[in-house]
């Protein structure tokens, strides 16, 4: 059997590549025609992703230039499929030798090794976080076509261990966010933030939080009613995020206290004369379907698994033993792991976007 390697039903993003193998790359079919293609904002929004860009991260050194192989012609998107590929320059093998032959706690060796019957041991291989450049790549992408029709996403940490933004999201300034480390729009949350990730990493230890994401601009008419409800894409889409672990929308599971005729967003005409909402408790999304409304959902990130600190384990024989990882491994992955969540929400998003297209006459 072989893995899941496609995302998407219109715009479609196959993606390829180990950790430790030669290269990152993918082939994203279903992309408009006619798109400018901006390879600086490409480039950023991986620079945004690359390991080794701060203190709180991990330390492997990656430039992660992206190649674009196909699909674009005079930077403008052709139609035919994209090829792209990132190289793999800075691997350190050896660092996974004392793993070879042990499952690391709370890891896919486990799950691979019955699967498949086979695992590469370096870095995780497939399993790596590193496969997400694919995603960040394709999402640039998808956020340049988004952007034709006024949608934008922005996603930033609001809680790392027990320290969270106190504010609602419409009470922050979002310039900020890339001000900082932790990528936080609360200045003082996230200076705080930042010294418990550097305390976390010096006791060879990790630390999760929470990623929120905002999409301003989206169309109503996004999503199915029943099984393609627009949450359930989005949820699907955070879940299969290296180390995500919950997801909600909207409210989710806040103000689970109030009842209905207090949670229920009530409508009105606005100014403009629009039909609108008065609260946006629904999240942007009613019956599965956008509302035209911001859309906003959380993540939840473990910790991650890899800790430079002794810790009990098996071997692939199942024997007891003592494991002591090694390398360069992320203390918290939410820095990180911000643009990837707004890269699979713009993946989400121009991919209903089209499908929406096929709904009406």
């Amino acid at each position: 059997m072989a893995f899941n390697n496609t995302f998407g039903n219109i715009f479609r993003l196959t993606s390829f590549g180990e950790s430790h193998g030669k290269a990152i790359g993918g082939i994203i079919d279903g992309f408009p025609a006619g798109i400018p293609i901006d390879e600086n904002f490409v480039q950023q929004e991986l620079a945004r992703r690359r390991p080794g860009q701060s203190l709180i991260t991990t330390g492997r050194k990656e430039t992660d230039k992206v190649e674009f192989l196909s699909g674009i012609y005079d930077n403008i998107s052709t139609g035919c499929p994209i090829g792209f590929v990132v190289w793999n320059t800075n691997q350190h093998s050896s660092d996974y030798d004392n793993m070879k032959d042990v499952f690391r706690p709370s890891h896919a060796d486990y799950t691979y090794t019955q699967k498949y019957g086979i695992r590469d041991h370096r870095g995780g291989g497939r399993s790596s976080a590193r496969e997400t450049i694919a995603r960040v790549v394709a999402g640039a992408l998808a956020k340049l076509a988004l952007k034709h029709i006024g949608i934008s996403i922005t996603a930033y940490t609001s809680q790392v261990g027990d320290l969270k933004t106190n504010n609602d999201y419409t009470q922050y300034d979002f310039s900020c966010i890339e001000k900082n480390l932790v990528r936080c729009p609360d200045m003082l949350i996230a200076r705080q933030m930042e010294e418990l990730i550097k305390r976390v990493k010096e006791e060879g230890n990790t630390i999760g939080g929470i990623i929120t994401c905002v999409i301003k601009g989206c169309p109503i008419g996004l999503g199915q009613p029943v099984f393609g409800k627009l949450h359930a894409a989005l949820g699907n889409a955070m879940l299969s995020i290296n180390a995500a672990k919950g997801f909600e929308y909207g409210q989710g599971f806040c103000n689970m206290q109030m009842k209905g005729k207090q949670q229920n967003d009530i409508f009105v005409r606005n100014k403009d004369g629009e039909i609108a909402t008065l609260t946006n408790y629904s999240g942007g999304i009613q019956g599965g379907i956008s509302n035209g409304q911001d859309i906003y959902f959380r993540v939840a990130f473990k910790p991650v698994a890899t800790v430079l600190m002794e810790q009990p384990t098996v071997d692939i024989h199942g024997n007891p033993t003592i494991l002591k990882a090694k390398g360069r491994h992320d203390p918290c992955v939410l820095p990180r792991a911000v643009p990837i969540v707004e890269a699979m929400t713009a993946m989400t998003l121009l991919d209903y976007y089209l499908l929406n297209k096929t709904t009406r006459l």
